[in-house]
């Protein structure tokens, strides 16, 4: 006698995958857009102080960076004896800052060039004259809003 009960094999349907590089390319376009990529390569050597109140910057397309360091060698890899200031590519000297902030400030829309924030990293090791030049300089240029890179304590 066969049972009563009568099993019966049910096959899962196979999962359709065809829309699934559409998704793919679809995220990779969307981290594309979003990421923002450095375009300052920093030709100063930088040791960057540790704080503990450290914040991140909210609106990162009115900021202007300025690296003070020690040139670094790129055959040898050591770093020179002179403290340098970098702005956002260029090396510069103190006194030409404020005219390169109102050659930045020129290009940026009047929402972002009244926003202009400078981000100031420099070496732990930097004499204070150097940052004073630098600050002077920014002040020349009515370039006020200025913010003190560290890393964060661990």
């Amino acid at each position: 006698m066969r049972s009563m009960f009568h099993t019966r094999r049910h096959n899962v349907p196979s999962l359709n995958v065809a829309s699934m590089p559409d998704l793919i390319f679809t995220v990779l376009f969307f981290f594309m857009i979003v990421t923002h990529m450095r375009n300052d390569e920093v030709q100063v050597r930088l040791q960057v102080p540790e704080g503990n109140e450290v914040r991140k910057l909210a609106n990162k397309s009115s900021v202007v960076n300025i690296y003070i360091g020690r040139q670094v060698n790129k055959e040898t890899g050591r770093q020179g004896e002179d403290w340098l200031v970098q702005l956002n590519g260029d090396l510069v000297k103190p006194e030409e800052l404020p005219a390169r902030i109102e050659q930045i400030r020129a290009t940026m829309s009047p929402e972002l060039a009244e926003r202009l924030t400078v981000s100031l990293r420099a070496d732990r090791h930097t004499p204070m004259g150097i940052i004073q030049d630098v600050k002077q300089a920014l002040q020349q240029s009515y370039a006020l809003r200025i913010n003190y890179s560290a890393t964060e304590i661990q």
